[in-house]
C-alpha cells in the first residue's frame, strides 16, 4: 500500500496515480500530441540546465514567497487549469483548491472543469487566491455570463487561454474514447474494476460532468448536447479584438495563456495584458513546437519589462521552478505534478506535490549561494546549458 510520508519526488507521485486512475483519465493528463514529442522537450530541456554551487554564504533566513499579477504566493508556482481535473479523483478541483488555500499558491480553474466555479467558491474560503481559465467561444452571450459568473465568485484574474482555436488530436484519447464519464463499454468496465478507490469516490458524488457549461449554456443540459456544443462553439476566429472584448468585459487582472513567440507576446503587451504564460499547452497542441523554457529567454528580453512573464510545461520539480525563475519566469504554473498527486492521494496529495516542489526549491537556491529568490538570476547557472534570446 502507497504511502504517502514516503514520497518524496513528483515521479513517486505519478506511478501511484498511474495505478489508481482509470486509464483514460490518465492518459488524458498524461500524453501530448502526435509523437509527443514536443511533450518530452519539455522536460528534457530543462533537465539540460545546470546550476552552480557555491559554499560558505549565510543561509538562514530564506524566502521563496513573491507575487503573481500582485497576489501573494508562496512560492512562485500556481495551479494551472486542468480540464477534466475532477475525473482523476471525485471532486477533483475543490480537492486541489483546498491543497492550493493551504499552501499559499494560486488556484486556476478550468472552463472545462468538472466542478463548476460555483462549487470552487462554496468549497474553499477566503483565503484562497482563485483564478478562473476561459476558452473563447463562439456564443459571446454564454462568455459574457461565465466571466460575471467568476466575478460574482470572487476570481481575482482571468486566464484567457489563445492555443485552442482548434484542437491537437491525442491519439490516447481517440483508442480509449475519452467521456466523462466513462461509456460503460467492457474494456471500461475491466478497467474499474481494478480502481475500487477511484470507484467509490466517484459513487459518493453528484459532480461527474462538465458543471461550468451544463446548465448554464444554452441548449446544453447533458452529456450528448455538451458534445455537440463544444464542438461547434471553439471558436477558430479568435483574435486580438476579442482579446480586447474579454479584456473590457472582465475589467480585472487579465493573464494570457499559450505565448511562444516574440510577436505575439508584443501584441499581448500592447493589448493590456497584466501577465502572459510562456506555454505549448504542455505539449498537446502544436507537436514539434519548441519546449517552453527553450522559448522564454526571447519573450523575457523582449516584454520582460512591461508585464510579467510566466511559464508552464514540464514543471516536475522546484529545481524547474528554479531553473524557469533564473531565466526571467515571474511565475510557473504547474498541472501534470498537481494532477498525479490529485489522482495518487486527493488533497494531501496534491498539498505533497506542493511541498515537494517548494523544499526542492528552498534547498536548490540555497546551495546556489542565495537566500532571497528575488536576488536570484541567470548567474546561478552554468553558461552554455540554458537557451538564450536567439539574434534573428
Amino acid at each position: 500500500m502507497p504511502n504517502l510520508s514516503k514520497m518524496t519526488c513528483i515521479e513517486d507521485l505519478r506511478q501511484v496515480a498511474e495505478c489508481r486512475v482509470p486509464r483514460m483519465f490518465y492518459d488524458y493528463a498524461d500524453s501530448g500530441s502526435y509523437t509527443e514529442g514536443t511533450y518530452r522537450a519539455n522536460e528534457s530541456d530543462l533537465q539540460k540546465i545546470q546550476f552552480r554551487q557555491r559554499v560558505a554564504v549565510n543561509l538562514e533566513g530564506r524566502s521563496t514567497a513573491t507575487t503573481m499579477v500582485g497576489q501573494p504566493a508562496a512560492m512562485p508556482v500556481a495551479i494551472a487549469p486542468v480540464g477534466l481535473t475532477g475525473m482523476q479523483h471525485a471532486d477533483g478541483e475543490i480537492h486541489a483548491a483546498r491543497a492550493a488555500e493551504k499552501f499559499g499558491v494560486p488556484f486556476t480553474l478550468s472552463t472545462m472543469s468538472i466542478c463548476s466555479i460555483e462549487d470552487i467558491a462554496e468549497n474553499t474560503g477566503s483565503g484562497l487566491v482563485f483564478w478562473f481559465q476561459l476558452y473563447m467561444m463562439r456564443d459571446r452571450d454564454a462568455m459574457a455570463r461565465m466571466i460575471q459568473r467568476a466575478k460574482d465568485a470572487r476570481c481575482s484574474a482571468l486566464v484567457l487561454t489563445l492555443d485552442l482555436q482548434v484542437i491537437g488530436q491525442r491519439h490516447k484519447d481517440i483508442k480509449n474514447g475519452l467521456t466523462a464519464p466513462p461509456q460503460p463499454t467492457l474494456r471500461n468496465i475491466v478497467n474499474l474494476m481494478s480502481k475500487p478507490r477511484w470507484c467509490l469516490g466517484m459513487a459518493a458524488t453528484q459532480r461527474r460532468t462538465f458543471r461550468n457549461l451544463v446548465g448554464h449554456v444554452k441548449g446544453v443540459s447533458d452529456m450528448g448536447s455538451l458534445a455537440a456544443w463544444t464542438n461547434e462553439q471553439f471558436d477558430p476566429r479568435l483574435s486580438w479584438a476579442d482579446v480586447a472584448w474579454v479584456k473590457e468585459q472582465w475589467g480585472g487582472k487579465l493573464i494570457l495563456k499559450g505565448i511562444m513567440e516574440v510577436e505575439d507576446a508584443v501584441l499581448a503587451a500592447q493589448h493590456g495584458a497584466d501577465a502572459i504564460v510562456v506555454s505549448n499547452h504542455g505539449g498537446r497542441q502544436l507537436d514539434g513546437a519548441p519546449s517552453s523554457i527553450a522559448a522564454l529567454p526571447a519573450i523575457v528580453a523582449a516584454v520582460g519589462e512591461r508585464l510579467e512573464v510566466w511559464m508552464d510545461g514540464g514543471i516536475r520539480s522546484g529545481q524547474d521552478v528554479l531553473r524557469a525563475w533564473a531565466l526571467g519566469a515571474r511565475g510557473t504554473l504547474i498541472g501534470r505534478a498537481m494532477v498525479y498527486g490529485l489522482g495518487a492521494f486527493g488533497e494531501a496529495g496534491v498539498h505533497k506535490a506542493l511541498q515537494i516542489i517548494h523544499k526542492e526549491l528552498d534547498v536548490s537556491m540555497a546551495f546556489c549561494g542565495h537566500t532571497q529568490l528575488r536576488g536570484v538570476d541567470r548567474s546561478i547557472l552554468v553558461p552554455g546549458t540554458y537557451p538564450v534570446a536567439r539574434a534573428e
